[in-house]
Protein backbone atom coordinates (compact mmCIF):
# COMPACT_ATOMS: atom_id res chain seq x y z
CA UNK A 1 0.00 0.00 0.00
CA UNK A 2 1.17 3.32 -0.86
CA UNK A 3 1.93 6.15 1.19
CA UNK A 4 -0.89 8.34 -0.62
CA UNK A 5 -3.14 5.36 0.48
CA UNK A 6 -2.84 5.07 3.47
CA UNK A 7 -2.78 8.84 4.63
CA UNK A 8 -6.10 8.67 3.05
CA UNK A 9 -7.26 5.70 4.86
CA UNK A 10 -6.18 6.87 7.92
CA UNK A 11 -7.45 10.19 7.20
CA UNK A 12 -11.21 8.30 6.31
CA UNK A 13 -11.01 6.65 9.41
CA UNK A 14 -10.50 9.39 12.02
CA UNK A 15 -12.86 11.39 10.10
CA UNK A 16 -15.26 7.69 10.72
CA UNK A 17 -15.02 8.26 13.97
CA UNK A 18 -15.75 11.74 14.65
CA UNK A 19 -18.79 11.48 13.30
CA UNK A 20 -19.71 7.96 15.52
CA UNK A 21 -18.71 10.05 18.37
CA UNK A 22 -21.12 12.65 17.46
CA UNK A 23 -24.14 10.81 16.71
CA UNK A 24 -23.32 8.44 20.29
CA UNK A 25 -23.17 12.14 21.76
CA UNK A 26 -26.29 13.39 20.29
CA UNK A 27 -28.47 10.06 21.56
CA UNK A 28 -27.40 10.16 24.80
CA UNK A 29 -28.25 13.66 24.53
CA UNK A 30 -31.49 13.45 23.42
CA UNK A 31 -32.12 10.53 25.88
CA UNK A 32 -31.61 12.73 28.60
CA UNK A 33 -33.60 15.45 27.36
CA UNK A 34 -36.45 12.85 27.27
CA UNK A 35 -35.55 11.68 30.26
CA UNK A 36 -35.73 14.82 31.97
CA UNK A 37 -38.92 15.83 30.17
CA UNK A 38 -40.57 12.25 31.71
CA UNK A 39 -39.42 13.38 34.99
CA UNK A 40 -40.92 17.02 34.70
CA UNK A 41 -44.14 15.43 34.09
CA UNK A 42 -45.24 15.74 38.04
CA UNK A 43 -48.56 13.81 39.69
CA UNK A 44 -52.04 14.81 39.83
CA UNK A 45 -54.18 14.26 42.68
CA UNK A 46 -57.68 13.28 42.52
CA UNK A 47 -60.25 14.00 45.70
CA UNK A 48 -63.23 11.16 45.99
CA UNK A 49 -65.61 11.57 48.76
CA UNK A 50 -65.54 9.62 52.49
CA UNK A 51 -69.22 10.08 52.74
CA UNK A 52 -71.39 6.95 51.86
CA UNK A 53 -75.38 7.86 52.29
CA UNK A 54 -77.75 10.10 50.67
CA UNK A 55 -78.81 11.93 54.24
CA UNK A 56 -81.60 10.05 55.96
CA UNK A 57 -83.20 8.34 52.93
CA UNK A 58 -81.05 4.70 53.67
CA UNK A 59 -79.50 5.39 50.15
CA UNK A 60 -75.91 4.40 49.68
CA UNK A 61 -73.63 6.67 47.77
CA UNK A 62 -70.05 7.54 47.46
CA UNK A 63 -67.65 8.11 44.76
CA UNK A 64 -69.13 7.97 41.33
CA UNK A 65 -67.03 5.64 39.13
CA UNK A 66 -66.98 6.72 35.75
CA UNK A 67 -66.01 10.50 37.11
CA UNK A 68 -62.70 9.02 38.63
CA UNK A 69 -61.77 5.99 35.86
CA UNK A 70 -62.48 8.52 32.65
CA UNK A 71 -60.42 10.99 33.68
CA UNK A 72 -57.77 8.76 35.11
CA UNK A 73 -57.70 7.12 31.63
CA UNK A 74 -57.12 10.51 29.88
CA UNK A 75 -54.65 11.23 32.33
CA UNK A 76 -52.66 8.77 33.22
CA UNK A 77 -52.48 7.54 29.33
CA UNK A 78 -50.83 10.76 28.60
CA UNK A 79 -48.16 9.73 31.25
CA UNK A 80 -49.60 11.49 34.59
CA UNK A 81 -49.24 9.95 37.85
CA UNK A 82 -52.51 9.86 40.16
CA UNK A 83 -52.59 10.12 43.73
CA UNK A 84 -55.68 10.03 45.78
CA UNK A 85 -57.31 12.05 49.07
CA UNK A 86 -60.32 11.50 50.96
CA UNK A 87 -61.60 13.86 53.68
CA UNK A 88 -60.79 10.78 56.05
CA UNK A 89 -58.87 8.90 54.20
CA UNK A 90 -59.03 5.24 53.79
CA UNK A 91 -61.07 3.24 51.87
CA UNK A 92 -63.12 5.28 49.76
CA UNK A 93 -67.05 4.25 49.45
CA UNK A 94 -68.18 3.75 45.82
CA UNK A 95 -71.15 4.31 43.79
CA UNK A 96 -71.83 3.10 40.22
CA UNK A 97 -70.02 0.34 40.05
CA UNK A 98 -70.52 -0.58 36.30
CA UNK A 99 -67.87 -3.26 34.73
CA UNK A 100 -70.19 -3.02 31.56
CA UNK A 101 -68.09 0.59 31.14
CA UNK A 102 -64.27 -0.86 29.75
CA UNK A 103 -63.17 2.27 31.28
CA UNK A 104 -64.32 1.59 34.58
CA UNK A 105 -62.94 -2.22 33.83
CA UNK A 106 -59.74 -1.06 32.85
CA UNK A 107 -59.45 1.46 36.09
CA UNK A 108 -60.87 -0.92 38.74
CA UNK A 109 -57.99 -4.44 36.95
CA UNK A 110 -55.60 -1.69 37.63
CA UNK A 111 -53.71 -3.23 40.61
CA UNK A 112 -52.12 -0.54 41.42
CA UNK A 113 -54.72 1.79 41.12
CA UNK A 114 -57.22 -0.11 42.73
CA UNK A 115 -55.16 -0.19 45.64
CA UNK A 116 -54.36 3.18 45.84
CA UNK A 117 -57.80 4.24 45.70
CA UNK A 118 -58.84 1.85 48.35
CA UNK A 119 -56.22 3.28 50.90
CA UNK A 120 -56.39 7.51 49.92
CA UNK A 121 -54.26 9.28 51.34
CA UNK A 122 -55.71 11.87 54.73
CA UNK A 123 -55.18 15.65 53.65
CA UNK A 124 -52.44 15.99 55.91
CA UNK A 125 -50.72 13.65 54.05
CA UNK A 126 -50.48 15.66 50.85
CA UNK A 127 -48.01 17.78 50.05
CA UNK A 128 -49.11 20.50 47.29
CA UNK A 129 -45.81 21.17 45.90
CA UNK A 130 -45.91 17.65 44.26
CA UNK A 131 -48.74 18.06 42.03
CA UNK A 132 -49.57 20.13 39.07
CA UNK A 133 -53.49 19.74 39.06
CA UNK A 134 -55.89 18.55 41.55
CA UNK A 135 -59.54 16.60 40.43
CA UNK A 136 -62.60 16.49 42.57
CA UNK A 137 -64.41 13.46 41.51
CA UNK A 138 -68.28 13.86 42.09
CA UNK A 139 -71.03 11.10 43.28
CA UNK A 140 -73.79 12.07 45.75
CA UNK A 141 -71.34 11.80 48.93
CA UNK A 142 -69.41 14.48 47.84
CA UNK A 143 -72.28 17.05 48.78
CA UNK A 144 -72.20 15.89 52.62
CA UNK A 145 -67.96 16.00 53.16
CA UNK A 146 -66.52 18.23 49.98
CA UNK A 147 -67.65 22.30 50.84
CA UNK A 148 -66.54 22.61 54.22
CA UNK A 149 -63.69 20.77 54.25
CA UNK A 150 -61.08 23.61 55.15
CA UNK A 151 -57.56 21.04 54.56
CA UNK A 152 -58.42 20.27 51.51
CA UNK A 153 -59.47 23.29 49.85
CA UNK A 154 -56.21 24.74 51.13
CA UNK A 155 -54.64 22.22 48.98
CA UNK A 156 -56.04 23.09 45.88
CA UNK A 157 -55.73 27.19 47.19
CA UNK A 158 -51.96 25.97 46.90
CA UNK A 159 -51.95 23.84 43.60
CA UNK A 160 -53.86 26.52 41.59
CA UNK A 161 -51.64 29.76 42.85
CA UNK A 162 -48.80 27.36 42.18
CA UNK A 163 -50.01 27.90 38.22
CA UNK A 164 -51.62 24.55 38.61
CA UNK A 165 -54.82 23.51 37.13
CA UNK A 166 -58.25 22.52 39.41
CA UNK A 167 -60.85 20.46 38.06
CA UNK A 168 -64.20 19.44 39.31
CA UNK A 169 -67.08 17.03 37.55
CA UNK A 170 -70.98 16.39 38.41
CA UNK A 171 -71.59 16.68 42.32
CA UNK A 172 -67.28 17.57 42.70
CA UNK A 173 -67.47 20.77 42.56
CA UNK A 174 -69.03 20.90 45.69
CA UNK A 175 -65.32 20.89 46.53
CA UNK A 176 -64.39 24.24 44.66
CA UNK A 177 -67.80 26.49 46.37
CA UNK A 178 -65.45 27.49 49.67
CA UNK A 179 -62.04 27.42 48.02
CA UNK A 180 -60.50 31.06 48.70
CA UNK A 181 -57.53 32.52 47.03
CA UNK A 182 -54.85 34.34 48.97
CA UNK A 183 -56.09 37.91 48.13
CA UNK A 184 -59.58 36.73 49.95
CA UNK A 185 -61.77 36.00 46.79
CA UNK A 186 -63.36 32.27 45.95
CA UNK A 187 -61.67 30.45 43.46
CA UNK A 188 -65.34 30.54 41.25
CA UNK A 189 -65.45 34.63 41.76
CA UNK A 190 -66.05 35.88 37.82
CA UNK A 191 -65.56 32.80 36.45
CA UNK A 192 -67.27 30.28 34.03
CA UNK A 193 -68.21 27.09 35.81
CA UNK A 194 -70.49 24.59 35.69
CA UNK A 195 -71.86 21.44 37.70
CA UNK A 196 -74.75 19.17 38.57
CA UNK A 197 -77.43 21.45 38.02
CA UNK A 198 -80.64 22.27 39.71
CA UNK A 199 -82.72 20.84 37.32
CA UNK A 200 -80.31 17.40 37.31
CA UNK A 201 -80.81 17.33 41.32
CA UNK A 202 -84.62 17.28 40.75
CA UNK A 203 -85.17 15.01 37.89
CA UNK A 204 -82.97 12.29 40.51
CA UNK A 205 -85.49 13.60 43.15
CA UNK A 206 -82.71 14.12 45.91
CA UNK A 207 -83.36 18.24 45.72
CA UNK A 208 -84.51 17.95 49.35
CA UNK A 209 -82.22 15.57 50.65
CA UNK A 210 -78.74 17.27 49.15
CA UNK A 211 -77.81 19.84 52.10
CA UNK A 212 -77.43 22.64 49.86
CA UNK A 213 -78.25 23.16 45.83
CA UNK A 214 -74.90 22.98 43.59
CA UNK A 215 -75.81 25.27 41.13
CA UNK A 216 -77.21 28.01 43.43
CA UNK A 217 -74.30 27.63 45.81
CA UNK A 218 -71.88 28.28 43.33
CA UNK A 219 -73.59 31.28 41.64
CA UNK A 220 -73.90 32.26 45.34
CA UNK A 221 -70.36 33.04 45.68
CA UNK A 222 -69.72 34.54 42.33
CA UNK A 223 -69.28 31.86 39.66
CA UNK A 224 -70.61 32.79 36.28
CA UNK A 225 -72.72 29.45 35.89
CA UNK A 226 -73.46 27.49 32.71
CA UNK A 227 -75.43 24.74 31.55
CA UNK A 228 -76.71 22.47 28.93
CA UNK A 229 -80.05 20.14 29.07
CA UNK A 230 -80.08 17.79 31.86
CA UNK A 231 -77.77 14.81 31.41
CA UNK A 232 -76.09 16.62 28.42
CA UNK A 233 -72.23 16.54 28.18
CA UNK A 234 -70.96 20.29 29.19
CA UNK A 235 -67.46 21.04 29.85
CA UNK A 236 -65.84 24.71 30.34
CA UNK A 237 -61.89 26.07 30.85
CA UNK A 238 -61.88 29.46 32.23
CA UNK A 239 -58.55 30.28 33.98
CA UNK A 240 -57.04 27.13 34.36
CA UNK A 241 -60.13 26.11 36.19
CA UNK A 242 -61.88 22.86 34.49
CA UNK A 243 -65.76 22.05 35.54
CA UNK A 244 -68.02 19.65 33.80
CA UNK A 245 -71.53 19.25 34.32
CA UNK A 246 -72.58 15.61 34.86
CA UNK A 247 -71.07 11.86 34.57
CA UNK A 248 -71.89 12.42 30.87
CA UNK A 249 -68.47 14.81 31.06
CA UNK A 250 -66.67 12.86 32.70
CA UNK A 251 -63.86 11.93 29.77
CA UNK A 252 -64.22 15.75 28.25
CA UNK A 253 -63.08 17.40 31.88
CA UNK A 254 -60.20 14.98 31.94
CA UNK A 255 -59.03 16.25 28.38
CA UNK A 256 -59.69 19.70 28.96
CA UNK A 257 -57.47 19.02 31.81
CA UNK A 258 -54.85 17.57 30.07
CA UNK A 259 -55.24 20.12 27.66
CA UNK A 260 -54.82 23.05 30.24
CA UNK A 261 -51.21 21.33 30.91
CA UNK A 262 -50.36 21.14 27.97
CA UNK A 263 -50.52 24.92 27.24
CA UNK A 264 -48.38 25.59 30.29
CA UNK A 265 -46.02 22.96 29.74
CA UNK A 266 -45.87 24.89 26.38
CA UNK A 267 -45.88 28.69 27.72
CA UNK A 268 -42.88 27.87 30.19
CA UNK A 269 -40.48 26.32 27.78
Amino acid sequence: MSKTIKIKTLLFLSLFTVVLIGCNNKSNSEKSTVKTETKALKKILFVVTSHSEKGDTGEKTGYYLGEVSHPWDVLHTAGYEIDFVSPQGGKAPLDAFDMTDAINKKFWDNNMYRNKIENTKKPNEVNPDDYVAIHYAGGHGAMWDFADNSEIADIAKQIYENNGVVSAVCHGPAGLVNIKLSNGSYLVDGKKVNAFTNEEEVKVKLENVVPFLLEDQLIAHGAIFEKSAPFTKHVVTDQRLVTGQNPQSAHSVGQATLNELLRLNKSAE
